[in-house]
């Protein structure tokens, strides 16, 4: 199976040039069965990482461009009157389907970044009064540009909290982008690429990501992570249950990914600031969070 998955890796690779420790990442946050946010400028790569991830594990795939004057329907389905039959007929959203790609998900309204809440959550869109079950596996992966840039709406704490993992690719080394520019554009490989793995077999992955066992000294190296984000002076919101749960979630896939059956400390520093990092709200004089998020690594000592 680990072989499954490290062809997984390099076939990524072979289209997302340059960033293999972001693709990993990105495949152990699916293994860890997370939903994944990619936050970076247009043209990084964002949307081909997405796809290319749906095509090597064979996963169902839909694209939803996300805009200011979308509503939750546009998203979720709706009932349609029905002429003929005299009656509402429901139509499915593109949400049910094994790989949603939110693409500028921060270009919409919050009250449709909301409606992916119970999906993501629950697996599961209830609407009109009936709840009606996505397809097994599900995954969201969102992208979204800086806040900085103009027509875009923050998400709110509660929505970023679903996401297991958010990732940045950023620039391409000088290396890379010289074969990007005389290879042209990689999207067009994407459909050449062999499907590594199938549902049943990303399933099966999943479990054995679960059974990796985490020692109490491993354990307790965690929790002395979340403790320190919530006695810091620089961090205002640190890191909940829910996120502590997280870190353990994404440390197991990781250690996955090395082959091992167990979790080790390196595991949880090499996931530690992408499952973090989009949790922790800092102080407004701090310089960065990417600086608040190292600190706690670098203050935290592996053994008590």
């Amino acid at each position: 199976m680990r072989d499954r998955i490290e062809q997984v890796v390099n076939a990524v690779s072979s289209v997302v040039l340059g960033k293999e420790d972001t693709v990993r990442l990105a495949v152990a946050c699916m293994l860890a069965r997370g939903h994944l946010l990619i936050e970076d400028l247009p043209g990084m790569g964002k949307t081909t990482l997405a796809h290319t991830l749906a095509h090597v594990f064979g996963l169902e795939y839909r694209r939803v461009q996300f805009t200011s004057d979308m509503l939750p329907a546009d998203i979720l389905g709706g009932s349609v009157f029905d002429q003929q039959a005299s009656s509402f007929t429901y139509h499915p959203g593109p949400i049910f389907t094994q790989l949603l790609l939110a693409d500028e998900i921060n270009r919409s309204t919050p009250k449709t970044q909301s409606a992916l809440l119970e999906a993501m959550e629950e697996g599961q869109v209830s609407s009109d009064g009936v709840t009606r079950q996505l397809p097994v596996p599900f995954f969201v992966i969102a992208t979204q540009n800086p806040g900085s840039q103009s027509g875009t709406f923050p998400l709110p704490e509660s929505q970023l909290d679903r996401f297991l993992m958010k990732l940045s690719l950023g620039y391409p080394d000088a290396d890379t982008e010289k074969v990007l520019l005389k290879h042209g554009d990689t999207r067009r490989d994407i459909s050449q690429l062999p499907v590594c793995i199938d549902s049943a077999l990303l399933l099966d992955a999943q479990i054995a990501c679960q059974q990796v066992r985490v020692s109490d000294p491993v354990v307790d190296y965690i929790q002395r992570l979340a403790q320190f984000s919530r006695d810091s002076d620089d961090i205002v919101l640190g890191l909940s249950p829910r996120g502590a749960l997280a870190l353990i979630q994404a440390s197991k896939a990781w250690a996955y990914l090395s082959g091992r059956d167990y979790l080790i400390p390196d595991d949880v520093q090499k996931v530690f600031s992408s499952v973090v990092d989009h949790r922790l709200i800092v102080r407004l004089d701090h310089d960065s969070k990417t600086n608040a998020v190292r600190n706690i690594l670098a203050k935290v000592d592996v053994l008590n």
